[in-house]
């Protein structure tokens, strides 16, 4: 079958190529400015979520015009001698608090890392689905984002140590000094997400 025009492609992938082009986005104004090199979200609050058994991070970013404003932040600390269930209870009581507080218009989670060893992973999906369960109570959309995509869009590397991620956080919301790194990561993923929402992206972040 005869390939069209000079890229190659037959007529069908290039009919293909424009539906998924001309497909449902989701709808937003454009606004001027922008973060990291792209326009955001001209309003709205987002809750990033890092889990950890330990340390869940957490961050509340608000956009406000074409900038995102700290709401709050922090690590829902659980300690080394808690069982396993009253850390997830806990994780699950404090975001609930939060969702309560702030109001957010949607979430953003880290999704799993596959490489850890699998009794990691295994403690990480369980603080996750902690997570979660609590958010999904609310009725509030959920995305999830790579880790190496988020250091990706903060610090323009996707091997990016947590220290360079904290402290480009630091210097998109102006803050005084670097986030703890649980909180860090968690802002980052907000700030990731916000950035995305206003771009055309063949990946964009998975609604879970």
């Amino acid at each position: 079958m005869a390939s069209c025009g000079a890229v190659g492609i037959t007529p069908q992938q290039f009919e293909s190529l424009q539906n998924r082009l001309a497909g449902p986005r989701r709808a937003a104004s454009p606004v001027p400015g922008s973060v990291l090199g792209t326009a955001i979200l001209a309003r709205g609050t987002i809750l990033g979520i890092d889990p950890s058994l330990r340390g869940t991070g957490f961050g509340v970013v608000r956009l406000v015009k074409s900038r995102p404003e700290l709401v709050a932040h922090g690590t829902i600390a659980c300690r080394p001698t808690w069982e396993r269930s009253r850390c997830l209870a806990r994780i699950s009581q404090v975001i609930r608090e939060l969702l309560k507080k702030h109001s957010p218009d949607v979430c953003v989670i880290e999704s799993l890392f596959y490489a850890q060893n699998f009794q990691t992973a295994l403690i990480m999906g369980e603080a996750r689905g902690a997570s979660l369960a609590a958010i999904a109570e609310a009725g509030i959309e959920i995305y999830e984002i790579a880790p190496r995509k988020v250091k990706q869009a903060i610090v323009g590397h996707g091997a990016a140590q947590k220290l360079a991620v904290a402290k480009m956080v630091q210097r998109l919301l102006g803050l005084a000094e670097p986030p703890a790194p649980d909180a860090a990561d968690a802002l980052a993923l907000a700030l990731a997400f916000a950035q995305e929402q206003r771009r055309y992206s063949l990946k964009p972040p998975k609604r879970i």
